[in-house]
């Protein structure tokens, strides 16, 4: 088996599982269904194309950094009546970064990897209007198991909130796997696509496992701390400083 990991970074980010009618929602991490319709997207293929090799790809994605949610809405008016039409909701993840990972075959992992190099269609994060802003890919594919892939990828937050996390000893990243079908999932979602047609798109439940995993980089590794600050240490000891007169002393009497 081999591995694709991907670099998922933009300023706005959408991964939508349950978005229906004016009210389109976003998870707080990629979907499945969303990332394996970025690779079929750069592959050229159709909305109406078999999607059965892709969808027996193990997916899994590490949560690099949050950001934070946005919301926005939409306006529209129909083109024939011109009449208004319903006022949306669109939620965003902004200042996201995630690293995801598919696992399979190596001859179609290699594909995927191929493909994302000279895209057929530009990707984007969920949504048309969310670009990436960074590339995509993170290296070749990998000879390893998917979740031993996602826990030693590089770090892939920004320098900043590297630095703060690290410091407040919270260097812990939320790690969201493909459930075996044996094991009991931590999360269900309607996730994994049958099909894109958009005449009768169709997604089947899907599982997920959770886990929270140290951020690569600080596993076992001490925390700098800072020298102890003694303002004192500069000053001369009593011992050896020279004796100084008293007042009284220094003072002649007067009769």
């Amino acid at each position: 088996m081999s591995v694709l990991l991907m670099r998922l970074a933009g300023p706005l980010q959408s991964w939508g599982s349950a978005a229906r009618f004016v009210r389109r929602t976003t998870e707080n991490a990629p979907t499945k269904s969303g990332v394996l319709g970025l690779l079929a997207a750069a592959q050229g293929r159709r909305r109406d194309a078999d999607l059965s090799d892709l969808a027996a790809l193990e997916f899994g994605v590490r949560i690099d950094q949050p950001g934070t949610r946005l919301r926005d809405f939409q306006t529209a008016h129909h083109s024939d009546t011109l009449k208004a039409m319903p006022l949306s909701e669109r939620f965003y993840l902004a200042d996201a970064v995630f690293v995801a990972g598919v696992s399979g075959e190596a001859a179609l992992v290699q594909r995927l990897y191929e493909a994302l190099l000279e895209p057929v269609f530009l990707p984007y994060l969920g949504r048309r209007s969310c670009p990436p802003s960074e590339p995509i890919t993170i290296g070749e594919p990998l000879d390893k198991g998917l979740e031993q892939a996602l826990r030693e990828a590089e770090w892939e937050a920004s320098a900043r909130v590297r630095r703060r996390r690290a410091a407040s000893g919270t260097a812990q990243l939320d790690l969201l796997l493909d459930s075996p079908p044996e094991i009991r999932p931590d999360l269900t979602l309607r996730d994994l696509p049958m099909s894109f047609d958009p005449r009768h798109r169709r997604y089947g439940l899907r599982g997920i496992r959770t886990l929270q995993v140290p951020a690569p980089g600080t596993a076992g590794s001490p925390q700098p701390s800072l020298p102890p600050h003694e303002p004192t240490t500069l000053l001369t000891p009593v011992a050896s400083a020279k004796p100084v007169a008293s007042v009284a002393s220094a003072t002649p009497r007067t009769a």
